[in-house]
């Protein structure tokens, strides 16, 4: 019968069995009106269908509005008829028809929802169930929209419900309906549609925080399912949803309280949807602000609806979305009651309050950050940080909370960087973050030793395992941005400050809260992303005013001076003034002190601080106490009645009307003071009465009295309220005031959240603070300093980094060095592992640095024996930040390379390996004979016994620092201390040499930059290794080896750049004085050369040589002979095996050869040139073959070994294969490239002459090589063995020869400079020798013979060459014959007579062989050379005989005797002293050097003249005849020079000694130049014509009869010019005159056959001249009848028939 019950439509389906069940269970007689109703509904449901019309505004779907209104009745009835069996059938009859969208429209007024809210007050939990169900249904019904009042009653209602039920699953119902209604209504008011997808409430998640006592059993699972059935019966229904009336406005007031919503619904043009949203959010914060009061004793109940109210919130806050942002009015509304009731609820000590409004602070932070920048500001230091640096006496829940709360915030990572751009870079904010970072250290540190906590150890550790925790997130989401941002930005990390900045939004989910960061919604916030440089400089901006601050509270004049030197504040009176009125944090006192200065600036400053003021229509007690709320007055009283005199006068000029006079106003205020201080201080006992304030202020006013009126109500009001500061207003301040709550003007604030409170309370007397702090959030919302900015540049790490890894650092370090637990350890490993990663790729080297070497110390593989396995596991850690950031470690990889060489050690002692040193056969190792002759050590983690020294000093351990462990192993260890490093050895067994070795593999991996800094770390790990005195290892060099290898693939020039690293260790290392260590790293790097030449090599490319480099510094420095030879072997063994790889790599080869060939030790150079002998013979085109300059060393080496020492043949071989080479240079075998660059060090110095640039032409591509091949063996011409000057001068001028046709003109004048004339530079040496020598003897030395190294035979094969060459290429090297000249002549000057000859043969032959191709100006050149040479020596030698002059000779010095007397004086070696025998030797033997030199010239000179006497014109002859004029000269000048003749006579006769030549030199001197005067007069007439050579022909002869007379004792001849005395004795010629006289004779007779041979005409011209002559001739006594038989001659045939014509 029930089926059929309601008829057919659909609501009568529902109405019509409820309606029976009411029927049933309601009592007929009491509800009788009831019944009927019942039965008149069930017969009209018989009678109705759903109609037609969908759009019928009926509020039951398919009846019309009266028949609605009709079957709906009896419900309502069922409702209030207070029977909860007719009442559940209603209800739930009211839930179906809401479920199934039967019931439909806008619901705004109090008919059935007031009936069913009515229903809640019966006390019967299953109608209140039934209640909430269908309020619940109602409210999630699509086709019903409830709004204004009904949706505020069915808040109320449900509020009613979790307050007085006393079933606890009711309660939890009531919670969990009222969160479902909240994300119901405000679900639909983010879309502002009824259609939208609702989340369904989680049970659990609502008591979070409390109820959870409430739970029966299962009273969780059964309200969560309560929850779904009412959701999901909403779901499926087909009915459409209700349309919504966008215009309605004045229906939204209702409210919980009337009167308090001034900014509703009526202020805005919102939907209704909205409106309603709105409204229900500001009656939530106004119900969480309701506080209990003295009339109200339930409150435990209100505050269980305050604690509602705020869950609620934050179930709104934690759902909220864009439309809190994007919505100006819904933001302003969060500012406006929800920020509100943060501020006042902060003031209860509730601890599930505390919990809430940080759980809503949370989500203000990670949704709302960007509208609350201020708001936030204020609240994070107050909730959170207050609480997070209380260390002493915190309360645990709160303090775990707000541990809970950060951990949360720093996981994501925009809330840490906004945090700290938008606060720690704002000079108007708090450091929010820096505070944050050192308050998680100092809870990570724990209370100080000796502090009083009430902390109990557990829960200091907890706290201790929760910051570290905190840390750890903080600085893994600073890395997770940054790479982030790297990834969307797409550049490498910043290496300095300054860098690009990232245009790209946020596009990154927060993935704790699933929502998009705030800011991309709220584009106008985001006035452009910032750079990075600028928030670096609001940062120092605001460090640097902080600073001002800070120094201004200790000394205010130097602070002001601080901070206008550095333009913080501007210098004037008026800008300092607003300074001190305007900026927070400054010291009350201290400001009032600096006001009352009688200074001059600060007397101003004070005068424009009283001026910003106005005062005008203030009451004066009112306008005093504006005054003084922003500073103190100070004590002293000059200084209070210098700011009360210009108070007094900026009152009186505000208020002209107020006072007769300043003075009134002065002495009022005055009186103020007192009166303030003396109601207000409890020191004084006798208070002031309003009598004697008056009383005190008679006659004031210019005599007269101030009304009492006027004083009475000045002395009430001041009575009533004290005059206090702003800081005054509240609680007095703690004195543990945190600086930076002083410093940002919280101090305030904080003093209302007051901790200590036990009950809660109405706010009272704060609420003027308050409203004070209200007014702050709206007055700094305007400013502009309130953009929030969001920035995307990885830059702004940098800052971040500097704040915060020093707390870090601290917190870490201590953490891993105090405790032993597994999860605090870890953690702290991750959190330096994550700082390495954000200091290294932001280029933070000290920072990065720091924490690194911080988890290498913790691995104590330095002191094994106290390793844990939190050491274990930071070897782990250091082993993952060298592979996860390998590329931005640079210099940090030096402790982590140390510790994996530490790590390994430890692994082959614990395997019983023998230690490195057995690879070394050195005795400077000192180690114990045993160790030596041990195959290796037992296994340790076997046996523990071991006394081995190595194992010792492991054992014993050192600092991290130290290079070696335990240097001093003397003492041995204990068997305890050797069980305990046997057991760590076991922990390390968790790490596997995979890991150690993926290390250097994965170093192929790293980048460019990375793997420079990684070799370098890893050489200077090597380096420390290997030069270890007790224990040298080489781990990390046999790592270099392989890491080499690893790499060698690179490109060019990063493995160019590697190699300059490896090449400089390979060097250091290779000379150490370790010999066997050095011949380990010369062997490995033997092994990687021998790798690397198996690769191909292009041309023009230098990597082979740079590689092999190391070799030849070594070579070059090295003083071993083991490693030069190791060095030589390994070349060879390299270049003979490789030799068609080898390419720029011969360059490095002949420099290690050449550095062998210079070796004083013979098997090196024998080596050496084994090789070097085999490369020419066999190799000679590879060397060539791809580097023509190759040859030049090729070439440079070979020299090297001609200068050998140890073996002629190596020297001459050496020569024999230069000219092999010069043979292949001169065929064209070396390939034809491109010209080495500039600046080559092969290419040989141009020729200075050759100004155009252009040394060679295109006949000489490669004569540049011929340079250092020629010059080479020019040098070795003079080599002190004779056998290799021979060859080499030989190879010289054949290859010359041979070779010569294909040099340019241009260069052979560089040949001849660079190869030629410097072999005869000893020739042109000698010349300037003699200044030397005379020196040395004007000083009483010994003579040092001039000893040359070249014997006569050189010489003459030198010269030889020199002129053959000079001549068969005189039209190229035309221009050189004046130095070939020279050189010549330069042999002829030669004090040694073998050499002078061949310079006489070699100038003649020279002469005779170009006879016919020199010009007239090339042959004058070459006798005015020899005319020079002639010149150049006489004043040299005139400066050798006057060495005589000083010297003493007994008998010699007297007045002149004759020499054939003093000859038999008999003078011995006694007589004269052996320096001065000595000298005269020196002088008797440079004197016949000169003599036979200038009878060369002579010769010379003579010889040449007969060979092309026909071709010399007068210029020439004119030389010439000067030439022989001074040497004949010079020759009787110095025959003349009797005192020095007599001396050197007697000195040779002691020294037995033959004498000089002197008169042999005179008279060949003249005799060549009579016989060159005759000659040219007799075969050049015209030219001996025109430069009258007769009459100089005469003058000789006259000269040379002279002579003779002279030394036949006729000294009286008019010719006779002698400085000498004239003897006068009458005595025959002595045998030595007479001799002379004999000597002299043939010249006599040549020259009077001379004159005997004149022509008539010219006889009888000059026989004027010489006529007495012959007169003294007749007369004279001769030692021969060959002057008389001339005489008779002349006087018969030449002079007689001039007699005869007369």
């Amino acid at each position: 019968m029930s089926v059929s019950l309601g008829g057919s439509s659909r609501a009568g389906r529902v109405l019509g069995p409820s309606l029976d069940k009411i029927i049933k269970n309601v009592a007929w007689r009491k509800h009788s009106q009831l019944v009927a109703a019942c039965k008149s509904v069930l017969d009209k449901l018989e009678t109705l269908a759903d109609s037609s019309d969908p759009n019928s505004n009926s509020p039951v779907f398919g009846l019309s509005v009266s028949d609605a209104e009709f079957v709906l009745q009896p419900l309502l009835l069922a409702l209030d008829s207070a029977s909860a069996k007719v009442m559940e059938p209603a209800l739930e009859c009211l839930f179906k028809l809401c479920s199934l969208g039967l019931i439909r429209g806008v619901i705004d007024r109090k008919g059935m929802i007031d009936a069913v809210c009515k229903s809640a007050g019966s006390g019967e939990d299953a109608v209140d169930l039934a209640v909430l169900k269908v309020l619940l249904s109602a409210v999630r019904s699509p086709c019903v929209y409830i709004r204004g009042e009904c949706l505020v009653h069915i808040v109320k209602t449900c509020y009613n419900v979790y307050l007085g039920s006393v079933s606890g699953t009711n309660q939890i119902c009531a919670k969990a309906v009222l969160a479902q209604i909240m994300l119901i209504v405000f679900a639909r008011m983010e879309e502002d549609s009824m259609e939208v997808g609702i989340r369904t409430v989680s049970v659990n998640e609502l008591l979070e925080f409390t109820d959870r006592n409430l739970n029966e059993g299962n009273s969780i699972q059964i309200v969560q399912s309560f929850i779904y059935e009412v959701m999901e019966a909403s779901e499926g229904n087909a009915s459409p949803v209700v349309e919504v009336p966008n215009g309605s406005k004045g229906d939204g007031k209702t409210e919980v309280d009337n009167g308090e919503m001034e900014n509703g619904a009526e202020s805005s043009g919102e939907s209704v949807i909205r409106e309603d949203g709105f409204l229900i959010f500001k009656n939530l914060c106004k119900l969480s602000m309701k506080f209990s009061s003295q009339d109200q004793s339930d409150d435990l109940i209100l505050l269980r609806g305050k604690i509602l109210s705020l869950e609620l919130l934050k179930v709104v806050m934690n759902n909220g979305g864009p439309i809190w942002r994007s919505n100006e009015r819904f933001l302003s509304a969060i500012k406006q009651f929800l920020c509100l009731s943060l501020l006042k609820n902060s003031a209860l000590s509730v601890m599930i309050i505390f919990q809430l409004l940080c759980s809503i602070f949370m989500s203000l932070l990670s949704k709302f950050r960007s509208g609350l920048k201020e708001e936030i500001g204020i609240f994070f230091p107050m909730l959170i940080l207050r609480v997070l640096e209380n260390v002493l006496q915190p309360s645990f829940l709160q303090k775990m909370t707000v541990l809970n709360i950060l951990e949360k915030m720093s996981h994501d990572s925009h809330i840490i960087i906004d945090i700290f751009v938008n606060y720690d870079c704002d000079v108007n904010a708090p450091n929010i973050f820096e505070r944050t970072v050192n308050g998680l250290l100092k809870t990570a540190l724990g209370p100080p030793p000796g502090s009083t906590t009430t902390l109990s150890p557990i829960q200091d550790l907890t706290f201790r395992l929760e910051s570290v925790k905190c840390l750890v997130s903080i600085i893994k989401s600073m890395g997770a941005w940054m790479d982030q941002q790297l990834i969307i930005g797409d550049f490498s990390p910043p290496k300095s400050s300054e860098s690009e900045i990232s245009t790209e939004n946020h596009a990154i989910i927060n993935g704790e809260e699933g929502t998009i960061p705030d800011y991309e919604l709220h584009p106008e916030t985001n006035s452009g992303l910032s750079d990075a440089a600028a928030f670096e400089q609001r940062r120092a901006y605001k460090l640097e005013f902080q600073k001002g601050i800070s120094l201004f509270n200790r000394k205010p004049s130097k602070g002001i001076e601080f901070l206008i030197s550095s333009k913080k504040i501007g210098g004037s009176p008026e800008e300092v003034a607003a300074f001190l009125k305007n900026t927070a944090g400054l010291n009350e006192t201290v400001i009032g002190d600096y006001l009352g200065e009688r200074e001059d600036f600060s007397l101003k400053v004070m005068h424009a601080y009283v001026d910003s003021f106005n005062f005008e229509a203030l009451d004066f007690g009112e306008a005093i106490r504006f005054f003084l709320r922003g500073f103190r007055l100070p004590g002293e009283a000059q200084k209070i009645d210098r700011i009360m005199e210009k108070f007094a006068e900026r009152y009186c000029k505000c208020n002209p009307n107020s006072f007769t006079s300043a003075d009134t106003a002065y002495v009022l205020a005055y009186s103020v003071i007192l009166l303030n201080t003396d109601a207000h201080n409890n020191m004084v006992k006798d208070k002031m009465t309003k009598a004697d304030f008056i009383r005190n202020n008679r006659g004031i006013d210019d005599g007269k009295d101030l009304p009492e009126e006027y004083l009475g109500a000045i002395y009430d009001h001041i009575v009533k309220n004290e005059i206090k500061m702003n800081a005054d207003s509240s609680a007095p301040q703690s004195k543990q005031a945190n600086g930076f709550n002083k410093l940002l003007g919280l101090d305030g604030i904080f003093n209302l959240v007051n901790w200590k409170q036990t009950e809660e309370k109405p706010l009272g007397a704060n609420g003027l603070l308050i409203k004070h702090i209200q007014e702050q959030f709206k007055a700094k919302s305007g400013k502009s300093e309130s953009v929030y900015y969001a920035v995307t540049d990885v830059a702004i790490l940098r800052f971040m980094v500097e704040v915060c890894w020093g707390p870090m650092l601290a917190a870490f370090s201590v953490t891993l060095d105090q405790s032993d637990d597994k999860v605090a350890t870890s953690q702290c490993l991750q959190g330096i592992r994550h700082a390495v990663h954000v200091t290294a790729v932001m280029g933070m080297q000290t920072q990065r640095d720091a924490f690194v070497t911080t988890v290498a110390k913790f691995t104590f593989l330095h002191c094994v024996a106290d390793m844990k396995q939190k050491n274990v596991d930071a070897v782990k850690a250091i082993i993952a930040i060298a592979i996860e950031d390998g590329n931005f470690l640079q210099e940090a990889w030096e402790h982590i390379l140390t510790c994996l060489s530490r790590f390994e050690h430890l692994q082959l002692l614990g395997e019983g390996a023998p230690p490195d040193a057995s690879f070394f056969t050195t005795s400077n190792i000192e180690t114990d004979e045993k160790t030596h002759k041990s195959a290796g050590f037992p296994s340790l983690k076997r046996r523990g016994t071991l006394q081995n020294p190595a194992v010792v000093a492991v054992v014993r351990g050192g600092s991290y620092d130290s290079t070696t462990l335990g240097v001093n192993t003397s003492n041995l260890v204990t068997p305890e201390q050797m069980n305990n490093f046997i057991l760590n050895l076991h922990l390390l067994d968790q790490i596997g040499s995979f890991e150690l070795n993926h290390i250097f593999a994965h170093s192929q991996r790293l980048n460019s930059e990375a793997i420079v800094a990684f070799v370098k770390a890893l050489c200077k790990v090597s380096m420390s290794e290997l030069q270890s005195p007790t224990d040298p290892r080489v781990f990390s060099l046999t790592k270099i080896v392989e890491i080499a290898h690893y790499n060698m693939n690179r490109i060019r020039l990063v493995w160019s750049r590697i190699w300059n690293v490896l090449s400089d260790f390979f060097v250091s290392v290779g000379l150490s004085e370790n010999l066997s260590v050095a011949i380990f790293v010369m062997d490995s790097l033997r092994q990687l050369a021998m790798k690397f030449l198996e690769r191909e090599e292009l041309a023009n490319y230098n990597f082979q040589n740079e590689f092999l480099r190391p070799f030849v510094i070594v070579m070059q420095k090295s003083n071993s002979t083991e490693i030069k030879e190791l060095i030589v072997r390994c070349i060879s063994q390299m270049v003979l095996s490789r030799v068609n790889n080898v390419k720029s790599g011969w360059k490095s080869v002949f420099m290690v050869f050449t550095a062998a060939a210079a070796d004083e030790r013979k098997n090196i150079v024998l080596l050496a040139f084994e090789t070097m002998e085999k490369i020419v013979r066999e190799y000679f085109p590879y060397i060539t073959e791809t580097e023509t300059t190759t040859f030049t060393d090729c070439v440079r080496c070979l020299i090297t070994f001609t200068n050998s020492r140890f073996n002629s043949d190596v020297s001459l071989n050496a020569i024999a294969f230069l000219r092999f080479c010069a043979v292949k240079l001169a065929e064209g075998g070396l390939v034809c490239n491109e010209r080495s660059e500039e600046g080559d060090s092969s290419t040989p110095p141009v020729d200075k002459d050759a100004s155009d640039g252009q040394l060679f032409t295109d006949r000489d591509d490669h004569a540049s090589y011929w340079i250092p091949l020629l010059t080479g063996l020019s040098k070795l011409t003079s080599d002190p063995r004779s056998a290799i000057r021979k060859s080499s001068l030989e190879v010289l001028f054949n290859i010359l020869k041979d070779h010569g046709h294909l040099f340019s003109r241009t260069f052979w004048a560089g040949v001849f400079s660079l190869v030629v004339f410097p072999i005869f530079n000893f020739v042109s040496d000698k010349g300037g020798t003699d200044a030397n020598n005379d020196q040395v003897l004007q000083a009483s030395r010994p003579p040092h013979p001039d000893v040359g190294t070249w014997d006569s035979e050189t010489s003459a094969v030198a010269a030889q060459c020199l002129v053959d060459l000079f001549v068969s290429f005189f039209n190229v090297v035309r221009s050189q014959l004046l130095a070939v000249v020279s050189i010549l002549t330069g042999f002829i000057k030669s004090p040694v007579q073998a050499p002078a000859s061949t310079g006489v043969t070699a100038l003649v032959r020279l002469a005779d062989d170009l006879s016919s191709r020199l010009s007239e100006d090339e042959w004058k050149a070459i006798f005015i050379a020899l005319k020079e040479v002639t010149a150049s020596t006489l004043p040299r030698f005139s400066k050798v005989i006057t060495i005589m002059d000083d010297m003493e000779v007994p008998e010699v010095s007297q007045a002149s005797p004759d020499l054939e007397m003093l000859s038999d004086n008999g003078l011995t070696n006694d007589d004269i002293g052996d320096d001065t025998l000595q000298t005269a030797a020196y002088v008797v033997s440079r004197m016949k050097s000169h003599i036979a030199m200038q009878l060369l010239i002579i010769q010379v000179a003579t010889d040449i003249y007969k060979i092309c006497r026909q071709a010399f014109l007068a210029s020439i002859i004119t030389i010439l005849t000067e030439t022989f004029s001074m040497i004949a000269s010079h020759a009787h000048q110095l025959n003349s020079e009797k005192m020095l003749l007599m001396k050197l006579q007697k000195a040779c006769s002691i020294l037995e000694i033959s004498e000089p030549p002197v008169v042999h030199f005179e008279n060949e001197s003249y005799q060549n130049y009579l016989n060159f005067l005759q000659h040219l007069v007799m075969d050049n007439p015209s030219v001996a014509e025109e430069l009258n050579i007769e009459q100089q022909l005469v003058g000789v002869c006259e000269k040379i009869l002279q002579i003779y007379l002279n030394c036949a004792g006729l000294q009286n001849a008019p010719q006779k010019q002698s400085s000498q005395p004239v003897l006068h004795w009458i005595l025959p010629l002595g045998s030595a005159q007479k001799d002379e006289l004999a000597a002299r004779t043939s010249l006599a007779v040549s020259a009077l056959q001379v004159l005997g041979g004149l022509g008539t005409d010219s006889f009888r011209k000059y026989i004027s001249q010489f006529f007495p002559l012959l007169v003294d001739l007749v007369r004279s006594e001769h030692s021969s009848g060959d002057i008389q038989r001339v005489l008779s001659y002349m006087f018969q045939s030449c002079i007689g028939p001039i007699i005869m014509k007369l």
